[in-house]
């Protein structure tokens, strides 16, 4: 059996898109990897790009078929059926590509310091602007060097740092030990945002040791990503903006002895409050109902919603009377 399994919840209407993905699985510089990949009812069919492959890349992969669970759902499946000799878990999203030595990167990190959770740095890029590479936590987090050639860090308390800015970490960057992968799971209720963040602090808590790769390890694709192709004006919005508060309200719930994280995830929560109800105000200037539903489900769950809107209203209604 393999030392890796990479999981890939796929669930694309494009064609080609896993193709390129699996190719950049198969240039790895390391090669002791199985592949799972779970076909989330995805409208290309997973079977059609595999169909490209050689058959000795073919018969390294296993499709596991499932009705629409969402990304998260998905990981959860492809994280059920990891063969029990597997030594390490990695995750790539099917619209993304990794470069060739971050699995090598990744086993001799956690093999050589004791690690069971990995991230390596996201590739810069235009369209993703906020990822910023593992080597700026020295400065703010007081990381400190485990190694120079590849730089190699870890953060005294990581799961703080990361409620402060998660732009750092992403899931196709990441790699887990058995500790956490036959353990750890998504939220699959959040379909469309903050699963991985809550997934990245369950993973850091339990973890023993959590290491940091300034190389970058992937980079981003342009395939279907639910959560970059939601605007404000997007249908799905609001949605998403109640997804990201559930999630940080139960990361809330985790950190409540802690103050200072406390603190971090409320301005979160705020920030998605506001987000949320101005989508709606615009919704109203382009003369669309709101979404009144959710709107009430959500301050039901969450009284502080009608407390900022209160505030939105009286800064709006304040600067107008200036």
């Amino acid at each position: 059996m393999a030392t890796f399994t990479v999981v890939i919840p796929f669930y694309q209407k494009q064609a080609g898109i896993l193709c390129r993905a699996l190719r950049s699985i198969f240039a790895q510089s390391y090669t002791d990897f199985d592949i799972i990949v779970v076909d989330d009812a995805s409208p290309h069919p997973a079977d059609l790009e595999l169909a490209q492959l050689e058959p000795e890349e073919r018969a390294r992969i296993t499709v596991i078929k499932q009705d629409n669970g969402g990304p998260g759902g998905a990981r959860n499946t492809g994280l059920d059926h990891v063969p029990a000799a597997t030594q390490f878990v990695a995750f790539l999203d099917s619209d993304d590509l990794w470069l060739p030595d971050h699995l090598n990167r990744a086993y001799q990190s956690l093999t050589g310091f004791g690690g069971d959770c990995y991230w390596a740095s996201m590739q810069a890029s235009e369209e993703f602007y906020y990822h910023f590479s593992m080597s700026r936590l020295e400065a703010t987090d007081g990381a400190a060097r485990l190694s120079q050639t590849p730089l190699l860090l870890e953060v005294p308390d990581l799961a703080s740092a990361m409620l402060r800015n998660w732009s750092f970490l992403h899931l196709s960057c990441m790699v887990i030990g058995r500790n956490l992968f036959e353990t750890v799971r998504f939220d699959p209720v959040l379909r469309l945002a903050a699963e991985d963040v809550l997934f990245f602090c369950d993973c850091i808590l339990q973890s023993r040791r959590s290491l940091l790769c300034d190389e970058a390890g992937a980079m981003r694709g342009m395939g279907v990503n639910i959560f970059h192709s939601i605007d404000n004006q997007s249908p799905q919005f609001l949605r998403q903006q109640f997804n990201t508060w559930v999630a940080l309200d139960r990361l809330e719930a985790r950190f409540a002895q802690r103050p200072a994280d406390v603190a971090s995830i409320s301005a979160y929560k705020n920030t998605a409050r506001r987000q949320a109800l101005w989508s709606q105000a615009g919704r109203v200037r382009r003369r669309q109902a709101p979404e009144l539903g959710l709107l009430a489900r959500w301050a039901w769950r969450d009284p502080a919603l009608l407390g900022t809107l209160v505030k939105l209203g009286t800064d709006k209604f304040g600067k107008a009377g200036a």
